[in-house]
């Protein structure tokens, strides 16, 4: 079950509560019978399972991303040697 923080608007007291989702929330402050107004906080959250990290969705062989198109096209081919000069 969760923990909800409340503060009153009218003395300040401040206090947290473990209530279940279906609980109504609380309206009157225990000590002076206030207005209360449930406070809200960031929360913690923590991944779990497959999916959540950078290398989770790669396949085997590596990366993802596919090659640009100057790196999948072959190389140049190397100059032909010149013909040799005829000796005279």
């Amino acid at each position: 079950m969760p923990t909800y923080a409340y503060a009153c608007k009218d003395c300040s007291h401040a206090f947290d509560i473990v209530q279940s989702f279906t609980d109504s929330t609380l309206t009157a402050c225990p000590q002076c019978e206030g207005t209360l107004r449930k406070k809200f906080n960031s929360v913690g959250v923590v991944f779990k399972g497959s999916g959540f990290y950078r290398t989770d969705s790669r396949d085997t062989k590596g990366s993802t991303v596919s090659p640009s198109p100057a790196a999948s096209s072959p190389a140049p081919a190397a100059p032909a040697a010149a013909p040799a000069a005829a000796a005279s």
